[in-house]
């Protein structure tokens, strides 16, 4: 009796796992263009070949249906300089993204492991960063406007959507022994979709994973923290040594016939602590406007303009404007022209060759990509898109 109930029950569970539906995509998108920039590192310029805006990667995306309304996914995506064919997010196999994660149409999402924070995940879909990318960013990326940092070691849930609101909270792990709270991350953010407006506001923290910081041996961020370094230009170099850092940021977006107009704003505060290199909290307020106008379906051109003002340790001034043009061939394959100027006036703090924390005029640094070495900089890039 024992063993033909277990038979039965054996069958009963191999029929339910046969009836699942799965399915595994492979994704990405391969960027590269022909980029010339004036006042690149000094007073020289460039002309070369440079990846793309969008950025470059392949993924695989896995989904299971569970049944009940309850599914498991998961996400592994690599990025790549498709110039040069080396591997982004620090020589990562899956630094973009990395995670397992099990949802439920009633209660929401849950995702485990390495993954975008909340408010890039919902703000970041509403700034012109979609349409002309870092050419009208934050100069040196202090915001994160232009994602230069992910977070590992996070837990995220996700709301599902009640009357277009959407709630997304994330908390990541230092993994320091004896330290818990030690380079750790946490955020949330709220966003709303309903007709013609889009809105999103959050919150983003991480603190320093080190302890016995130095003016010449700043910090371990990215490599043992769970948040990676934002520190990629001169415009914050020379806050590498902060205790933490805290984020909040803001966007809005609006349709109407062929326009999309929108505005955000942010506020990036570095706060110190006994053994960073400077003394003085310094911040970063960044406010930015943009607009998009289909010409027809397949053919939109973009403006938008970024000021930034920093105060508190120094205090810098920086202005962008970027423009931008493209063209879809199809659903999958776009070629793109984009330019921006950036000028940049007042002090910042950097790292001389030396490794000693000093003031200088503030240089202008579009993106977080490219330092100019003086206070302005013109960029003009033509790329060539493919998503698969």
């Amino acid at each position: 009796m024992y063993k033909k109930t277990a038979i039965a029950m054996s069958a009963a569970a191999l029929s339910g796992v046969a009836s699942a539906q799965s399915s595994v995509t492979l994704y990405g998108v391969i960027d590269t263009g022909m980029i010339y920039v004036k006042n690149m590192s000094g007073d020289k310029n460039l002309f070369g070949m440079k990846q793309g805006t969008m950025g470059n990667r392949w993924g695989l995306r896995g989904e299971e249906d569970l049944g009940g309304g309850l599914k498991a996914a998961f996400v592994l995506e690599n990025g790549f300089n498709s110039a040069t064919g080396v591997l982004n997010q620090g020589g990562r196999e899956f630094g973009r993204q990395a995670f397992v994660s099990l949802s439920s149409n009633q209660y929401g999402a849950i995702r485990l492991g390495r993954q975008y924070d909340p408010v890039v995940a919902t703000v970041q879909a509403l700034t012109a960063d979609i349409f002309i990318a870092s050419t009208a960013g934050t100069p040196g990326d202090v915001d994160n406007y232009d994602n230069s940092l992910r977070v590992s070691n996070a837990v995220k849930y996700v709301s599902p959507v009640y009357g277009g609101f959407q709630l997304e909270a994330l908390y990541a792990f230092g993994n320091n022994p004896g330290a818990t709270g030690q380079g750790q991350a946490w955020g949330s953010a709220v966003s709303y979709k309903g007709g013609p407006l889009a809105a999103a506001v959050g919150y983003f923290y991480t603190n320093n994973p080190s302890t016995g910081r130095t003016a010449t041996a700043a910090s371990n961020w990215g490599s043992t923290s769970a948040s990676d370094s934002i520190f990629n230009s001169p415009v914050n170099n020379g806050y590498a040594s902060a205790h933490s850092i805290g984020i909040f940021r803001a966007a809005a977006q609006y349709t109407v016939g062929p326009f999309v107009i929108g505005g955000s704003y942010s506020n990036a505060q570095y706060k110190p602590d006994g053994f960073s290199a400077f003394q003085s909290k310094e911040q970063y307020n960044v406010g930015s406007g943009y607009v998009t106008y289909w010409i027809n379906p397949v053919w939109r051109v973009s403006a938008g303009y970024t000021f930034m003002q920093a105060s508190g340790d120094t205090s810098a001034r920086y202005n962008e404007v970027g423009v931008g043009t493209d063209y879809l061939f199809s659903k999958r394959t776009d070629v793109y022209l984009l330019g921006s100027y950036q000028r940049a006036a007042g002090t910042q703090a950097t790292y001389n060759s030396s490794g000693q924390r000093v003031l200088q005029a503030a240089q202008a640094s579009i993106g977080a990509y490219t330092y100019a070495g003086t206070n302005h900089q013109a960029l003009i890039q033509v790329g060539l898109r493919h998503r698969f």
